[in-house]
């Protein structure tokens, strides 16, 4: 039986593949979820995916299973003591920005009633579809970033770069950049909101 097609940067290791094949690029619409994926694309930030991603259970104990209530209310101690933990990223910016980007997903879920209604409205409430052929054609960012970060940045949410709310989007199935040749491209692209 012939090997799937797969997007380049999956290849690496067994858990990009396996995030790749079954999370990256579906449509989501899960509020605990959503705030996951912030927090960790926010970890991102100069470092791999597959660090974040060796991290992620990691992260999942320090941070309350991503329950941005919970997180909201962390106090600086329990800042201070996750900043010894090896199983995250020890980044004081990026640990202290979790407890601030609780605090702003918690009031946009308040005015727009879940923060999926607010983050969708970025694409115009349905997944962007690219058809690219190779990683390179690929954008770090688009306009649709660069709204949604100038957006949340003004709503106090912080390591919300345009170039992170493109992997967010990416990640959140806002956009479809599975190359055409990878088989996960059509799955996706039916799985649309």
């Amino acid at each position: 039986m012939p090997e799937k097609k797969r997007c380049a940067w999956c290849l690496g290791t067994e858990i990009e593949q396996e995030y790749h094949d079954e999370e990256w690029g579906v449509p989501l619409h899960d509020d605990r979820v959503h705030f996951e994926y912030i927090i960790l694309d926010g970890a991102q930030a100069g470092l791999s995916w597959l660090t974040i991603l060796r991290k992620r259970e990691g992260y999942r104990k320090a941070f309350a299973g991503f329950d941005p209530a919970k997180v909201a209310r962390f106090r600086e101690s329990r800042l201070e003591k996750l900043l010894l933990d090896p199983a995250i990223v020890r980044n004081r910016l990026k640990v202290y920005s979790t407890v601030k980007n609780a605090k702003g997903f918690i009031a946009l879920q308040k005015e727009f009633g879940s923060f999926d209604r607010y983050i969708w409205q970025f694409v115009g409430g349905k997944t962007i579809t690219n058809r690219r052929r190779t990683m390179k054609q690929i954008p770090a960012s688009t306009a649709e970033s660069d709204a949604m970060s100038k957006d949340l940045k003004a709503r106090g949410f912080s390591f919300v770069g345009s170039t992170i709310c493109y992997a967010y989007m990416q990640a959140a199935g806002m956009v479809n950049d599975h190359v055409v040749g990878c088989f996960r491209h059509k799955q996706v692209a039916r799985a649309k909101r």
